[in-house]
């Protein structure tokens, strides 16, 4: 009898995977013993031979195997089924986390065996650029004009609890303390045995929500991640960075560099869809975001002023730390003669009265006597430099170069706000909103039944006058009235924590000018826009999301720049532009290949008409986790860019469940916003290291697309009875009933794929594990391309792979998604559509179109089989998908019992339980 549940994961790497294996066998072990200690032998061996004859199955593809695992799981009562789902859930989950921490464990051994950098590392870039010719002087002047930004953005796709996050931290530091000490046996035990109350915290937590998230919760999870990540992380990053560069040339002093990286959020700014952000919830999400960052700042002060006990009677400050410190409301004789610890401790006091004063908080620990609140982030930043110089200047250098070196930096970085939040809104609500306020200052103007060229005409009229619309003697709208107080509340932000804090507003669906003017003359309305200054206070964001819009996204922004009124707005904003690409919907509208095409030539366009108007393009890059809204590895995607699109400045969002893979650990999180940087630098300045695509590449790419797009279109949006086989064949409509998110699965009340957003679309595909939007058309389109071009095509399609890296990486990443589907689970899925003749119509054409890709694929990349090159997801695969299919075998079932009307509460809890591990195995899957 195995006593140990998981502990036979069959891997066969090289030797630097065995501390992997030995996680992995460790992790499975101590969930085996909880499973049987808190459920018996019965559940156990249950368990226990699900697993064996899934990964015989899965091995040697043994038809008795999958008879004998079949036979079981269709036979379990419903309190079995939920401890299955349960078992291999939660080891997916620590699947996930052995992984990330042998990640950090490989990078660690890396470095310290002073191996040559890797790819996508500063250390490999910053080298790279050295070789190329570049100074540390042109590098500096990069940084001063660089801003590279990742979005936090929260979507129905995170379907993990805190709660559970919290548990995982714990496990993930008991391993990570195994990597870096040299435990004793004693230690060894006492951290095997932490480790087992850890599982055994995460086996009795709820995975599931038992009410629906709100924004603000929504908020408090995003925020989770500054406290494990962001304020400690990106602090040491610019310090690495700092020394890497000092480190290459001697003869340039070192040089703090500006704050180009910052994070970014949506959570309590995105309207699109959401109903429940308003300006109240707004006006909450950021005092939340400033309490974090005032807290994190006194804590920090707090600490500092304890380690910086130096005397006057051993060293010298300078004039100005003396003036700090004779303003310092402590007057405690033990430190009297410690000028920094009375300037920190002056410091901490203000601080408090800021925290009170903006929050109406006071700090856990008081401070030692009333002090005037800090106007702003930036009298902070100056005090602190005021500690900095004085340490440089009187022989304590080192002691600045420790926690005031990333207290200093955290302030720059994180003001008073913590993150820039942006504002989002459909254009279709701007729309409504101007034509009322129209109507109602005029109320012959029908602003609706206008053409394009007439709603611009009014729409400059009223942003070049500096008299308002609004009246507060009319009334308005519930939706109007609602829209002008979130502008006004942001307004008011901006005052309150820094300009910075609310820099961004962005249109949804933009597809034209006057969408872009609509938003003007709401930030008028509300105090951020001055005409008679010619000053704007945020930058105006068009999101162009649809195949058509993205055609048409440089004429717009060509016909926007060469308005008068609008083009010297643009002067307040540094002569900076930047547009929002829509990777989601694009692809839904138009599938995948086409979507990449689109939005690549949309860049090329929008590149020239930029240029045409001397202004500087900023691309905020709207990708999601899984390839079919964008995702894929973040550093190879920046690199496919065309030349001249990253110019130093991006921006992209981090969607759902990609944020806890990304962040959730810290030296992941560090390592991955080191890949952004890394790669935003060599897109900028190494770019011209690839040739332009040659013309047969773009004629290629041309054909195929069109082919794709033809072919995606004609399944989804033309087949008859394909909306119905999508809510029947997938969990759509259960995932609808989840309480994973604030934001409603469709814009409207039906059931049309039009109307469904591009996040719960795609997530419903990967959860059947067919991944639809991340290949459905490529098949097709080789074999037409082939077709027409028999003596060369082939050729030129593995030249292309070869020679560019934009087709290269849309192949990379439709071969991840291939690689996470399987037809066979998929199969299983059709069965759920009632309707046979529709199910027999559609199913094969999915099954004929995924053989065919894969068969193209492998044909153009010249490998025999699927991750060939990839050996890293290749063993991830090998690692957790044994452990999927039980999954999903038995999401079916209950899927099948819930359809049919069994009132048990745990087949509902069942299903939602399965795709919480689905999404979790899968891990970028939504």
């Amino acid at each position: 009898m195995n006593t140990h549940l998981y502990t036979k994961v069959d891997l066969s790497e090289d030797d630097k995977d065995h501390s992997l294996r030995e996680d992995i066998r460790r992790l499975g072990r101590i969930l085996g013993d909880t499973v049987r200690n808190q459920h018996g032998d019965e559940i156990f061996e249950l368990i226990e031979t699900v697993r064996q004859n899934s990964i015989r199955f899965r091995r040697d593809a043994d038809p008795a195997a999958r008879s004998e695992l079949e036979s079981t799981l269709d036979s379990l009562t419903n309190d079995q089924t939920t401890q299955v789902i349960r078992a291999f859930s939660y080891f997916s989950h620590l699947v996930n986390l052995a992984e990330d921490q042998h990640h950090v464990r490989r990078t660690r051994a890396h470095l310290i065996a002073g191996s040559a950098a890797r790819r996508g590392s500063l250390a490999h870039t910053i080298e790279a650029l050295y070789e190329n010719g570049h100074s540390t002087a042109q590098l500096q002047e990069f940084f001063q004009t660089a801003e590279v930004s990742p979005v936090l953005t929260a979507h129905p796709t995170e379907v993990q609890r805190k709660s559970i996050l919290n548990c995982q931290m714990a496990i993930t530091r008991l391993l990570d303390e195994r990597d870096r000490m040299q435990l004793t046996p004693e230690e060894s035990s006492a951290n095997e045995e932490a480790v087992g109350r850890a599982i055994l915290t995460l086996w009795q937590t709820r995975m599931l929500r038992t009410s629906k998230l709100s924004v603000l919760d929504e908020v408090e999870n995003g925020l989770s991640f500054y406290d494990y990540t962001f304020l400690r992380e990106l602090p040491q990053l610019y310090a690495g960075l700092e020394d890497l560069l000092a480190s290459k040339d001697a003869a340039h002093a070192p040089v703090e560099l500006p704050s180009f990286m910052k994070m970014g959020s949506w959570i309590g700014g995105d309207r699109d869809g959401n109903p429940f952000v308003t300006a109240e919830v707004l006006e909450k999400t950021l005092a939340m975001q400033a309490t974090r960052a005032l807290k994190f700042y006194l804590d920090e002060l707090h600490t500092l002023g304890s380690q910086l006990s130096m005397a006057t009677l051993l060293v010298k400050v300078s004039p100005d730390l003396q003036t700090l410190a004779e303003r310092s409301p402590d007057h405690s004789p033990h430190r009297s003669d410690e000028p920094y610890r009375l300037a920190i401790s002056g410091m901490y006091a203000r601080l408090a009265s800021t925290y009170l004063q903006l929050l109406g908080l006071t700090p856990a620990i008081p401070a030692s006597g009333a002090a005037q609140a800090y106007a702003n982030a930036e009298e902070l930043a100056t005090d602190l430099d005021i500690v900095h110089a004085s340490l440089l200047a009187n022989g304590s250098a080192g002691l600045a170069r420790g926690r005031l070196r990333h207290l200093r930096r955290a302030v720059s970085v994180f003001g008073f706000y913590l993150a820039p939040l942006d504002l989002r809104q459909n254009s279709d609500v701007h729309e409504r909103v101007v034509a009322e306020l129209l109507q109602a200052a005029n109320p012959e103007m029908r602003y609706l039944e206008l053409d394009e060229e007439g709603r611009i005409a009014v729409l400059i009229a009223e942003i070049s006058s500096s008299r308002p619309l609004a009246s507060p003697y009319l009334s308005y709208s519930e939706e109007t009235q609602s829209e002008l107080a979130i502008y006004r509340a942001a307004c008011t932000a901006k005052q309150r924590y820094g300009m910075g804090a609310v820099p961004n507003c962005i249109i949804s669906k933009t597809d034209g000018v006057s969408d872009m003017l609509e938003l003007a003359l709401l930030l008028k309305e509300s105090g951020m826009l001055h005409p008679d200054q010619a000053r704007l206070d945020v930058n105006i964001i068009p999101l162009f999301e649809t195949i058509g819009d993205l055609q048409n996204s440089a004429p717009s922004m060509d016909r926007l720049f060469a308005i008068p009124a609008y083009a010297r707005l643009l002067v307040s904003r540094g002569m900076a532009q930047e547009v929002m690409l829509g990777y989601s919907d694009s692809n839904k509208d138009g599938g995948f290949l086409t979507s990449g095409w689109e939005l690549f030539k949309a860049e090329l366009d929008l590149v020239k008409v930029f240029e045409k108007h001397q202004l500087r393009l900023r691309l905020f890059h709207g990708r999601g986790g899984s390839v079919g809204r964008g995702g894929g590895p973040s550093f190879q995607a920046i690199l496919a860019q065309p030349a001249g699109a990253v110019q130093g400045q991006i921006r992209l969002t981090e969607q759902g469940e990609v944020i806890t893979a990304k962040y959730g650990n810290p030296e992941v999180g560090r390592r991955n916003l080191e890949v952004l940087a890394a790669a935003t630098m060599e897109a900028s300045l190494l770019s011209h290291t690839e040739a332009p695509p040659k013309p047969e590449f773009l004629s290629a790419m041309e054909e195929l697309s069109d082919h794709a797009f033809r072919a995606y279109r004609h399944l989804v949006y033309e087949t008859e009875g394909f909306e119905q086989y999508f809510w029947e064949s997938t969990v759509i409509s259960e995932i609808a009933g989840l309480n994973i998110g604030s934001r409603p699965a469709s814009r409207k009340k039906s059931t049309a794929i039009e109307d469904l957003r591009a996040i719960p679309w795609v997530f419903s595909w990967s959860q059947c594990r067919l991944m639809l939007p991340g290949w459905f058309g490529f098949g097709t389109a080789v074999q037409s391309y082939l077709k027409a071009h028999p003596e060369d095509g082939l050729q030129i399609l593995q030249s292309m792979f070869k020679d560019w890296s934009f087709f290269s990486t849309v192949l990379s990443n439709m071969e991840m998604v291939l690689a996470k589907s399987d037809i066979g689970i998929a199969s299983r899925y059709a069965q759920l559509v009632k309707d046979q003749a529709l199910r027999d119509s559609i199913f094969p054409r999915l099954q004929a179109e995924h053989a065919a890709t894969i068969e193209v694929l492998k044909l153009i990349s010249g490998q025999d089989e699927l991750l060939a090159a990839n050996p890293l997801l290749k063993r991830s695969i090998s690692n957790r998908f044994p452990y999927l299919s039980p999954l999903n075998h038995v999401q079916v079932e209950l899927l099948q019992r819930y359809r049919q009307g069994d009132p048990d509460e745990r087949v509902r809890r069942g299903i939602h339980l399965s795709i919480n591990g689905i999404a979790a195995g899968l891990r970028n899957s939504g």
